[in-house]
């Protein structure tokens, strides 16, 4: 993977891309919040000789930092086509991770016909009909809580409450520890993520999707109502859902085979479909 730099007027992207040609399809890859773009390390490994290959530090993350963090997910939204189009892809099929799928609802949102896929990991619908009030109004004020909770207590529960394996447990542990020393760095980061969110379920935009979309859930996702999220998106919407069993939040790290095996079978309907 080649490292690239794009800057905006309010810091610099660091992304990686792989070229593997200008008729193949592209995966996007969009990491959750506060975890950067190692989280996909087992899936850029699988797809090395598949497809178009990009995934970033996201805006304020990791190697993306310095970042004034005075921007929307329109704004993140905007800045990846931006990337993607200077990098000459096409043919997109985005797979986010938590924040990262709510990253991709507004670049559907944003750019109507672009995606070719979607696989949505541990994430939900940004629609306003499906989170509660008290859900909304606690989304804006997280960042005090991450801001005075002990970090060794955060560190912990930041790395066991994600993952339930060995492997997903360690590297979030290292993503975490980027911000190991500065704790109000990492507080405003995540703070702003969920305020970032807030924003975008009260703009209430329908948040369509058009092509064909995969829901990925871990059984053991204990990230605020992600299971009870993702039960009401296939609900609602007949998208399919995967329960990736005793898998976490991070279930792509938890279970990277059948998660992979779950983005290849979405690439080839994505492809038909075209």
């Amino acid at each position: 993977m080649e490292e690239k730099v794009y800057t905006t007027p309010l810091g610099d992207i660091h992304y990686w891309v792989q070229w593997k040609g200008k008729d193949a399809q592209t995966l996007v890859f969009l990491p959750g919040l506060t975890a950067d773009h190692r989280l996909f390390d087992k899936q850029i490994e699988y797809f090395a000789n598949k497809a178009n290959l990009f995934v970033w530090d996201a805006p304020g993350h990791a190697s993306s930092y310095p970042f004034s963090l005075r921007f929307s997910m329109d704004d993140e939204a905007r800045w990846l086509m931006a990337i993607l189009r200077e990098n000459g892809f096409s043919n997109f099929v985005l797979v986010g991770q938590s924040l990262g799928g709510y990253i991709g609802q507004v670049f559907a949102q944003l750019f109507p016909g672009a995606l070719q896929g979607f696989v949505v990991i541990d994430s939900a619908p940004l629609q306003r009909c499906y989170i509660t009030k008290a859900e909304l109004w606690l989304l804006k004020r997280m960042e005090p809580v991450y801001r005075y909770l002990p970090w060794q207590w955060l560190l912990k529960q930041g790395t066991k409450g994600v993952a339930t394996t060995e492997y997903g447990r360690k590297l979030m542990r290292s993503m975490m520890l980027v911000y190991d020393g500065d704790q109000p760095r990492y507080a405003a980061l995540s703070g702003h993520g969920f305020r970032m969110l807030a924003e975008a379920i009260e703009t209430n935009r329908p948040y369509s999707l058009t092509c064909p979309v995969l829901l990925i859930c871990g059984t053991k996702d204990q990230a605020g109502s992600c299971k009870r999220y993702a039960k009401a998106w296939h609900k609602n919407t007949g998208f399919p859902l995967v329960w990736i069993e005793k898998a976490g939040h991070n279930s792509n790290t938890d279970a990277p085979a059948q998660v992979n095996a779950c983005i290849e079978r979405l690439m080839d309907s994505a492809r038909k479909n075209t």
